[in-house]
């Protein structure tokens, strides 16, 4: 398990403008400008940041579980337990990436940082159930292009 941990962290330090540094409680960390998109521990336990509305379907939908700790937050929590667990695993935080990426692009910085990345193409490419993109595009569920706000 600990060689997909490190694949896992391999893997997303290459994304463009990831930066991977030491957690503050241990494990591996990945930035994507100011913010955390998740991280990492040696013994596979994944915390991944998302919007909360975006993090309460992918728990309903069992994609994720609960953050360990920060039940009213964000944040979920996902074991590495097997090597089969590699592909959601990353699936997971390329979402989550994916979503900060796609909020620092409206940003002058953030434009030219991440103009390479094709948020739309990548989010496709990923497969999500329709209420998973409704909330990665904050639509609210049954109103089709209103944006929450």
């Amino acid at each position: 398990m600990e060689s997909t941990v490190e694949k896992l962290i391999e893997e997303v330090d290459s994304w463009q403008g990831v930066t991977t540094g030491e957690h503050r409680f241990g494990g591996t960390e990945w930035r994507v400008g100011p913010r955390e998109i998740g991280h990492v521990h040696a013994w596979g336990m994944l915390d991944v940041a998302y919007l909360r509305a975006l993090r309460d379907v992918l728990i309903e939908v069992g994609q994720t579980g609960v953050h360990h700790m920060l039940d009213q937050s964000g944040w979920t929590t996902f074991y590495i337990e097997h090597s089969e667990d590699y592909d959601h695993a990353r699936w997971l935080v390329r979402l989550s990436y994916l979503y900060h990426v796609n909020i620092l692009k409206q940003t002058p910085a953030g434009t030219e940082e991440y103009a390479a990345v094709d948020v739309e193409r990548e989010l496709e490419s990923l497969d999500p159930t329709d209420a998973v993109r409704s909330a990665f595009e904050r639509r609210r569920p049954g109103k089709a292009g209103a944006v929450e706000r």
